[in-house]
């Protein structure tokens, strides 16, 4: 009955659902074989008369009862002295035969053995809990074993043809995904299909029986308790409805401090220039208010309907006990003990129903996992790797052709790649691939592999369509050397292996050679069966190069496709792998995708690529003299190439030393080594899908040209700067309990509050008891009017219990949550607090994308709850449960209570093992599949070497193998499992059998009265089974600790450059001189990048710098460190002589203002974000105009309706790029700064605007220290120094005429007018 309203609102959800899930629930067993079929018909036959032993129970119950008072009211009479037993009837002892029998004495006596009758029923509850014990086992370990053999071949299947999958569904389906899918999806589906459905089975069956049995004994009262039971049901419905719409109610307000939070995690670095700290984190909490009391609205409600049901519970109890005791004691149509099996069936009839609920919850959740599982499993992949089909060419000779190729990726179809890509590649010869990134150069490549099949037009080799070709035949032919190459995690000799199947020892050894690498590998321990690492993270880069170029040689190539291959190296290994690379060329058709001009100038044919088409082809000669795509990237880069190669020269002098002992180094270099490689590997692979949108030609200046540039990095690789460690999921130690409590502590009343009324809540349960029995107790009273009288007190104490249980619940529910939404909310806004005040660099990591933080601010801090107030009234609870009932029992019976505690640990076990019943237990099942699911993410993560090397089939029998050894503990587990679920459902049949067997014992020979032993057995097991539940709420409490653990690492975090400390020095004359000496920079998350490369400048007070380049050569990363949102790696930043790093972060960002090229605005009106220039004081509206003035701004908001009030939308959306740039100016201006940071001000702008927003600028730098970058030089061709930046460094500095005079690099760029990117 309580739960007729559960099933209300699944359907509701399921509705919803429904649009998702396409699978029903009898296809999820299609995998079944004949063999499982029977194990789950006999599965469910157990299931069902398991489901029928609890009314069975009581049946036996309900006689036992009549026993007993039987017994009683025959004590009774005989305790009269006037009476006495004579021939087995009580008879008055005064009076003849016929005179008792006219009185109608014919009361038997004599004949009830109490002992006998005792001892039959305890051998009824024997027999019912041993067949319990064995259909439970049967029960769950069919099922499971069942379950178990299906999902084996789910996992088979699916893995099967993931790897069968196209390269292009890789590119629309996450990897991260995928893994999850094999993880999660499928332990979802498991559970779905096992012990689950054995255990739904079982309680509807109870659930019918129950209901049956009220009928069948006593239709009557079984009518009345059912027509009081949609009282509960509305209840249940409306507290679902209610805490469901306070849920949304409290997640729309907390969305708008999510949205608060969010917006300023995005802009971060504004909100940092500008000092908008604490405004925000007030903001923020502002949010918050709303929020919380939401939150505390809930709890009351809950606590509201809680008690509400518990009060109609108890009104139940007391009407079922009122109307079922008048049909036993005035019309006598029932006896005591009918009277329990009805109010009993009904009872448990309902309270089955309910505990069947959570099973269709894993029903539904497993159907929707399949939808995608089994759409993938039946999914036809467009280019199958794994068939036969297709034909084989007896004699290859290697010509490619690609004949009006266009081709977008699947990923992304707005975005053209290849644009009617023509191009002949002839065998033998060595073809090399050059243009900017993006133009499509390895996305032709990709296209000979086969890895995707072009939209229109076809690639031919030796003049027959590759898509006619077998696939596996076709990659066989082709060997690929990629610019971070994949090696697998095992040993050296397995990975060249990978090349080509069965391939002798002697085959690998000269492969190596050919590839440079065998010395290096000799000089290794373990020589070729040393193991590569994870990802081949023990290697350099050096070396895994060459073990890849011996693993593409081992295959004997017809065609051999570098991508950037020497990209990586060093000098000294780039010659020696260029070598190897030059030897194996010979006689095969070679294509080389390099940005390195020396490793491209002897190929026989050059193709420029630009914009997805092949613009030009020749020798390197030939290229030059036409000017085009060719020729700009070479002279852009030998310009700046010759001030680096200078530079490197003195490094390669420094290094000398260490460059001896370095490849025996090598080894120990690992880790930073790898660490970086890691993170340049996912820049990599991003960027290859970013870049895809052409960028200008120039780009490439940064990619093209000799190697000096990425032989400083590696020199530095060499004295191991770049240590990073491993991207790895944080671990955490749980939090201690006292120290969530403390953030708890101004909360104490309320918890002091709560916890009484949890105690009382806990007194219940006990109480009842005590009234059950003595119920019990009245119908064996001589004397009906006194019989009547008692039984109606009772039945009112029914409802004061249920009275006072209202308030309590209500007490207990708002206190708690409005301890928990204070903690909760106090715990979000010290977490932003925190969060605000982390340097810069943190933000870039990954971990901490502004989602991430959002989301933690949103889960982790409202989870902490759960450790401090729901907890502590649960622990309160159960402990005065089990206290006030022990004490109860001892008061009665203490021997009985004895002989029961015994069975009391049992009892808790049992609960506590039910309650994890429903939730499943696919937990464990995770930690078997580690293995298999690590052979799973390497196979998907590294799929396009898999599928170059054509070793899907490989892969695949790995992982089935790995599938074996989860599988035979799935088979083991369900024997355990079905035995540990038999004990918990037997147990109680075996309490009481020991219980009333000892009580009738007790009864006979000590006198104990009946009711005593009932109230004893009932107090002390509802408690324990109780106990056990409330054991099983801990995994919120688990969770609450850890999640409080990451909060208080991020409140516990020192950051690195510390916003909120009073340190460092403040001074009155700030003048703004600007010095960077010999700065050198790579960004925390891309330490294999050097931006800065010994930055030198400076700038005098008032004067005006102009910083010019292509993009990527540290223009905007030096006006970061001036912000102080970084600190030098080495080299010094000095303002006014003294080194940034000394000084108050605070102090130092008021005194500069910057103006971005996407200047970002807050969701406020125009006049807020004007203010927000300065947030260490209150501004008038009269500063605010006078800035908008001097920024050329004023005019344009006096115009609009609501002038300075106007929102001016998220991100500043409702204006235009102009007034944008403006706002933001004026936004710079109201700080008053005495340095002025303007980033590409006016590059967004049309030339209107653009010449207001020039002037506004030319004003603000009146008298200020001023650093610009600009594209346009019109815009910086008055400033004082120009510098002009490659790579770094700076290669020529001066005023424009002087540089005009050197005609050099930043002459070339005036006349050629290029834009520099």
């Amino acid at each position: 009955m309580t739960m007729a309203s559960g099933k209300d609102n699944k359907s509701k959800k399921s509705k919803k659902e429904e649009s998702a899930i396409r699978v029903g629930f009898f296809q999820l067993f299609r995998f079944a074989s004949c063999r499982e079929i029977w194990m789950m018909v006999f599965g469910s036959l157990c299931a069902i008369a398991h489901g029928s032993a609890q009314p069975l129970m009581l049946l036996v119950f309900g006689m036992l009862t009549d026993t007993f008072i039987d017994y009683d009211i025959e004590l009774n009479e005989l305790s009269d002295p006037q009476k006495a037993c004579v021939n087995n009837t009580i008879q008055w002892r005064n009076l003849t035969q016929e005179e008792n029998l006219a009185q109608n004495m014919t009361r038997s006596c004599g004949l009830l053995d109490i002992e006998y009758e005792m001892t039959n029923f305890a051998y009824y509850y024997v027999g019912i809990g041993a067949g319990v014990f064995i259909l439970g086992y049967l029960q769950i370990s069919l099922w499971i074993t069942a379950a178990a053999r299906q999902i084996q071949i789910i996992r088979k299947m699916y893995f099967r043809k993931v790897m069968r999958m196209e390269i292009g569904w890789f590119d629309c389906t996450s990897v991260g995904e995928l893994n999850t899918r094999m993880s999660d999806d499928i332990n979802k589906i498991n559970d779905a299909i096992a012990d689950q459905v054995g255990i739904f089975i079982q309680r509807f069956t109870t659930f019918v029986c129950g209901f049956l049995m009220g009928f069948a004994r006593g239709w009557k009262l079984t009518l009345v308790i059912i027509s009081v039971s949609p009282l509960i049901g509305i209840g249940a419905g409306l507290m679902a409805l209610f805490v469901a719409k306070l849920t949304g109610m409290e997640l729309q307000a907390y969305a708008k401090a999510g949205a608060v939070a969010d917006e300023v995690l995005s802009s971060v670095r504004t909100v940092a220039a500008f000092g908008g700290e604490k405004k925000e984190v007030d903001r923020y909490d502002r949010n918050l208010i709303s929020a919380q009391q939401w939150g505390i609205r809930k709890g009351l409600i809950m606590g509201f309907f809680t008690g509400y049901m518990w009060f109609i519970i108890f009104l139940c109890y007391a009407l079922a006990f009122w109307y079922g005791s008048s049909l036993v004691v005035d019309t006598q149509e029932y006896s005591p003990g009918t009277l329990l099996q009805v109010f009993f069936g009904v009872l448990i009839a309902a309270l089955n129903l309910g505990q069947a609920s959570p099973c269709l919850e894993a029903f539904a959740a497993g159907r929707g996992a399949a939808t995608i599982i089994f759409e993938t499993i039946d999914r036809e992949p467009e280019i199958d790797c794994l068939s036969e089909a297709g034909y084989k060419l007896d004699k290859v000779k290697g010509d490619l052709e690609f004949h009006n190729i266009t081709f977008h990726y699947p990923s992304r179809p707005e975005v053209k790649i290849l644009d009617q890509l023509n191009l002949q590649v002839k065998s033998g010869e060595t073809t090399a691939f050059v243009g900017p990134s993006g133009a499509g150069k390895s996305t032709a490549i990709q296209l000979i592999q086969r890895f995707y099949d072009p939209k229109e037009g076809m690639l031919t080799l030796d003049g027959h369509d590759i898509r006619g070709l077998n696939i596996q035949w076709l990659r066989s032919l082709i060997g690929i050397v990629e610019q971070e190459p994949v090696l697998f995690a095992t040993t050296i000799a397995e990975n060249i292996r990978y090349g080509r199947p069965g391939v002798s020892n002697d085959d690998i050894i000269t492969a190596a050679k050919e590839a440079n690498a065998y010395n290096f590998i000799m000089d290794l321990p373990q020589k070729f069966e040393t193991l590569v690492g994870e990802g081949g993270g023990q290697m350099s880069g050096g070396q895994k190069q060459r073990i890849a170029i011996a693993r593409a040689l081992v295959r004997n190539p017809r065609i051999l496709l570098l991508d950037m291959a020497t990209s990586a190296l060093d000098n000294e290994s780039e010659a020696v792998v260029q070598e190897a690379l030059d030897k194996v060329r010979m006689g095969r058709t070679t294509i080389s995708i390099a940005h390195r001009l020396s490793t491209i100038k002897n190929a026989d044919v050059i193709v420029g690529f630009e914009h997805g088409r092949a613009v030009e082809r020749g020798k390197h000669d030939e290229l030059l003299e036409r000017k085009g795509v060719y020729f700009t990237l070479v002279t852009l880069q030998s310009q700046g190439d010759k001030a680096l190669n200078q530079k490197a020269q003195q490094e390669m002098e420094e290094a000398e030393c260490c460059e001896s002992d370095a490849e025996r180094r090598s080894l120990n270099r690992a880790g930073s080594y790898r660490a970086s490689l890691r993170a340049s590997i996912h820049q990599r692979s991003r960027s290859q899908l970013s870049n895809a949108v052409p960028e200008s030609s120039v780009a490439i200046a940064g990619e093209l040209g000799p190697r000096s540039y990425s032989e400083t990095t590696v020199l530095q690789e060499f004295m191991g700067k770049s240590g990073v460690p491993e991207d790895t999921a944080e671990e955490v130690e749980p939090a201690p309990v006292a120290r969530i409590l403390k953030y708890n502590a101004p909360e104490w009343p309320y918890m002091f509050f709560g916890s009484i009324g949890a105690a009382v809540n806990g007194g219940v349960n006990p109480v009842y008891s005590l009234l059950f029995s003595q119920i019990l107790a009245t119908f064996s009273m001589p004397d009906p009017v006194e019989q009547r009288r008692e039984i109606n007190g009772i039945c009112l104490f029914f409802v004061v219990v249920g009275l006072v249980s209202f308030f309590t619940q209500m007490l207990q529910g708002y206190a708690f949550s409005k301890s928990g939404e204070l903690l909760t909310r106090r715990l979000r806004r010290l977490g932003f607090h925190a969060m605000l005040g982390q340097e810069i660099g943190w933000f870039d990591d990954r971990k901490n994308s502004p989602g991430a933080l959002t989301t933690r601010l949103a889960t982790d801090a409202s989870q902490v709850q759960g450790a401090t107030g729901s907890q502590i009234g649960m622990i309160v609870n159960s402990l005065t449960n089990i206290g006030v009932a022990v004490i109860i029992s001892f008061y009665f019976s203490w021997k009985l209570t004895l002989v029961i505690l015994c069975f009391l640990p049992f009892l808790a076990l049992s609960g506590g093992f039910q309650a994890k019943m429903l939730t499943g237990f696919a937990k464990q099942d995770k930690e078997a599949m580690e293995t298999a699911g690590q052979i799973s993410g390497e196979a998907l993560n590294n799929i396009r070497t898999i599928a170059g090397l054509g070793k899907e089939r490989n892969f695949v029998e790995m992982f089935e193998t790995q599938l074996e050894a989860p599988y035979q503990a799935a088979l083991k587990k369900a024997n355990v499992y079905g035995a540990c679920y038999g004990f918990a459902q037997c147990v109680v049949f075996m309490a009481n059998s020991a219980s009333y067997r000892f009580g009738g014992y007790l009864v006979y020979h000590e006198g104990l009265h009946f009711s005593f032993v009932f109230r004893v057995i009932s107090a002390i097991v509802t408690s324990g089974t109780a106990l056990g539940r409330a054991s099983s709420y801990t995994p919120d409490y688990a969770k609450a600790k850890i999640s409080a653990a990451r909060f208080f690492q991020l409140l516990d975090r020192i950051p690195k450059i510390s916003v909120y400390s009073k340190d460092g020095q403040k001074w009155d004359n700030f003048k703004g001189d600007i010095e960077f000496i010999d700065c050198k920079f790579t960004y925390p998350s891309r330490p294999d990048i050097q931006v800065l490369n010994g930055l030198n400048v400076s700038v005098k007070p008032g004067q005006t710098l102009a910083f010019v380049g292509s993009s990527g050569c540290g223009k905007s990363t030096s006006v970061q460190l001036l912000e102080r949102f970084y600190d030098p790696n080495s080299g010094r930043v000095l303002i006014d002589g003294r080194e940034s790093s000394q000084i108050n972060v605070a102090y130092l960002r008021s005194k500069i203002g910057i103006v971005s090229q996407e200047p970002i605005l807050f969701d406020c009106s125009i006049a807020e974000n004007i203010r927000y220039g300065d947030n260490q004081r209150e501004l008038s509206m009269n500063d605010v105009i006078s800035a908008a003035k001097k920024a050329q701004l004023h005019d344009f908001v006096m115009s609009l309706p609501e002038k300075y009030d106007t929102n001016v939308g998220s991100q500043g959306s409702q204006l235009s790029r102009g007034q944008k740039q403006r706002i933001a100016i004026a936004r710079a201006i109201i700080r008053d700064p005495k340095i002025l940071l303007l980033d590409e001000a006016t590059s967004a702008l049309d030339t209107e605007s653009e010449k207001t927003v020039q002037e506004a600028l030319d004003k603000a730098r009146e008298g200020r220290t001023c650093i610009v970058i600009a594209h346009r030089l019109s815009t910086i061709q008055n400033s004082d120094i120009i510098a002009v930046m490659s790579r770094g460094y700076v290669i020529e500095k001066g005023t424009h005429d002087y540089l005009m005079g050197l005609k050099g690099a930043y002459y070339k760029l005036v006349t050629t007018g290029a834009p520099i990117s």
